[in-house]
């Protein structure tokens, strides 16, 4: 297989070991890695959302970690806008780029483009969301269904999130939202991947998961959590749902104990390495899919053509 030319994408549930992976690669064909993880953006948010640590980097380049106040909201949208320079500073540089992270929504924007929809006013939304509180989610979703109808057999009553989203959209721009997904379109095309999803047995996964929580409590995550909270940063922003705040937080406030505080982290995790692993079956099944075991022997076996 040539990998001269692509762009490496490597997606893998949280504590599959992505980043160690990453920075192999990147050693054997001289490449860059970008950060494809939504909390991994954050500044404040090193230890929660397992950042890579300058120390690990290996002297390889990494890019679009920790830059971005957990105060201000980032979307797929704005991590497309600076990954697609990146990548292109990057190969102008005659490096490699490599994506990694867990953030399924990336890949698919990168892969398939980003939704073109309008902005919608702040205001205009806010009466949306208070509608929905006042009557409720069962009366809401038929509200959205009487409204567009496509959405019916397309979006479940309980996911709150995109069954408010698609009733904005409708109600702004008199389209469904599935029309504005027929529109869409990559900048690239799909040959200009080399896509590598990593499959990581449940157990171990497991195992990982309970062993990393542990050492982030070790490593300040409770100290993290204490700045976050000085912050002030508003329930609506996407940082304030990191794994790790709600929980610490009830422990600072004397509600649970430390225990409970790395159990409950752990269980969350468990839970969200789970529904990575559903995304990747269930969008990703054109990537390469590479067992935990054989990364290694993948490197080895490939060198040659990377180079």
């Amino acid at each position: 297989m040539d990998l001269k030319s692509k762009i490496i994408l490597i997606f893998g549930p949280t504590a599959s070991g992505k980043s160690n992976f990453a920075i192999k690669l990147a050693k054997k064909i001289n490449g860059e890695i970008v950060n494809a993880d939504s909390m991994q953006v954050y500044k404040e948010l090193k230890i929660l959302s397992a950042r890579p640590l300058p120390k690990n980097y290996s002297n390889i380049k990494h890019h679009l970690y920790g830059f971005q106040s957990v105060k201000k909201n980032f979307s797929s949208g704005d991590w497309l806008k600076l990954v697609n320079k990146k990548i292109r500073d990057i190969k102008k540089r005659k490096k490699k780029p490599i994506l990694v992270g867990g953030t399924g929504l990336y890949f698919k924007a990168l892969t398939e483009g980003l939704v073109n929809i309008p902005n919608i006013p702040f205001r205009f939304r806010s009466k949306i969301r208070l509608l929905h509180k006042k009557i409720g989610s069962k009366k809401f979703f038929l509200k959205l269904v009487k409204l567009d109808p496509i959405t019916k057999n397309l979006i479940k009553p309980s996911d709150t999130q995109r069954v408010i989203r698609a009733y904005e959209v409708k109600s702004f721009t008199n389209r469904s939202i599935y029309d504005w997904f027929k529109n869409t379109q990559s900048e690239y095309e799909n040959d200009d991947f080399f896509k590598i999803y990593i499959d990581y047995p449940r157990a171990e996964l497991i195992k990982r998961i309970n062993g990393r929580t542990v050492e982030m409590i070790k490593n300040g995550a409770i100290s993290e959590v204490k700045k976050f909270i000085r912050l002030k940063v508003g329930g609506t922003i996407t940082a304030s749902k990191a794994i790790g705040i709600a929980e610490i937080r009830e422990y600072l406030n004397n509600k649970i104990e430390l225990s409970d505080v790395i159990e409950k982290i752990s269980i969350k995790t468990r839970q969200y390495a789970k529904r990575q692993s559903t995304w990747g079956r269930g969008n990703m099944s054109d990537w390469n899919k590479i067992k935990s075991k054989d990364l290694n022997k993948f490197l080895k076996k490939n060198l040659d053509t990377m180079q």
